[in-house]
């Protein structure tokens, strides 16, 4: 079983055994934004040609290789969507040899029935759930564009798309907060949790936001901090946003788990368990597992 993890910047991936124990994997800077049209099979074929060679081998390709941009569009999958749903709608590039995981959509109850979609992060999804033997939850799964997801008997019903990472990265650079910013500067748990307290007082996120210029006026917080605790004020309004369950219910003892970077993890875990929510933590490597039980589900 070949494992591959295809996005906009970056590809990775992963030789897994009988087991789905990862037996070797690379990483390149190789996302789809540096392949030229018509060039992603011989790219494909350059980095892990060599995985191929072996008899019987299966690749399964999830993420943005799949998108309008990628190797070929691989059409989503709309919710509720389990393995059954996801094997179905699989794109062969070489049939039982070489697929595209489609990814997922999902239409919002709203006014305009506004569609979201992810591609990667549900191979991520299907192998946590793997991991906790669960077949119902809520996950986080932080980064760019963060991604909230309710999962029962097995299948992602609805999920939301926050643009949490790709605002800071746009506030802290590209904006007149940048300014005041030292970006080098350590993470401060303390100020980070500051900046998760304000979100959740009355008034508007864009009021909130212009405090990280002030405060850095009037050297309340250094330059240093305050990177900390813009990145607090953005993601405890991404969770204020959230309907997670009361800490005294009975749902509550059912912890949402966290998938992503080591980095992102520990904030959004740090926010979670300060406003009270349980949770747990899984790392990335998640994709292996889903993608590996996906292929055994084919």
């Amino acid at each position: 079983m070949i494992a591959i993890d295809w996005g906009t910047s970056s590809l990775r991936g992963a030789r897994l055994g009988v087991n789905g124990q990862v037996l070797e994997s690379r990483e390149f800077p190789r996302g789809i934004l540096t392949v030229p049209p018509g060039q992603f099979e011989p790219v494909f074929h350059e980095l892990f040609g060599d995985w191929m060679q072996a008899e019987g081998a299966l690749c399964l390709i999830s993420g943005m290789a799949g998108s309008r941009q990628g190797w070929q569009e691989a059409p989503y999958c709309p919710c509720p969507a389990g393995f059954a749903e996801l094997g179905q709608h699989l794109l062969w590039l070489q049939p039982n040899r070489i697929a595209l995981v489609p990814g997922l959509s999902f239409m919002n109850a709203d006014t305009l029935h506004t569609p979201d979609v992810m591609r990667g992060e549900e191979v991520q999804i299907f192998g946590a759930l793997q991991w906790t033997r669960r077949d119902s939850a809520t996950l986080v799964l932080p980064g760019t564009h963060s991604k909230w997801v309710q999962v029962h008997s097995g299948r992602v019903t609805q999920f939301q798309t926050f643009m949490t990472g790709e605002v800071y990265a746009l506030l802290s650079q590209h904006s007149i907060l940048g300014k005041t910013l030292d970006l080098n500067g350590a993470f401060d748990e303390a100020v980070f949790l500051q900046g998760v307290d304000q979100s959740q007082q009355a008034g508007n996120v864009l009021h909130h936001l212009f405090a990280v210029r002030t405060l850095g006026l009037f050297e309340r917080l250094s330059a240093a901090q305050l990177p900390s605790y813009l990145s607090g004020l953005l993601i405890g309004e991404e969770l204020r946003q959230q309907r997670t369950p009361h800490p005294n219910s009975p749902a509550a003892q059912d912890a949402v788990i966290v998938i992503g970077s080591a980095a992102l993890n520990q904030r959004y875990t740090l926010a979670l368990q300060h406003l009270r929510i349980p949770c747990q933590s899984r790392g990335a490597e998640a994709t292996w597992a889903g993608l590996f039980a996906l292929a055994s589900s084919c």
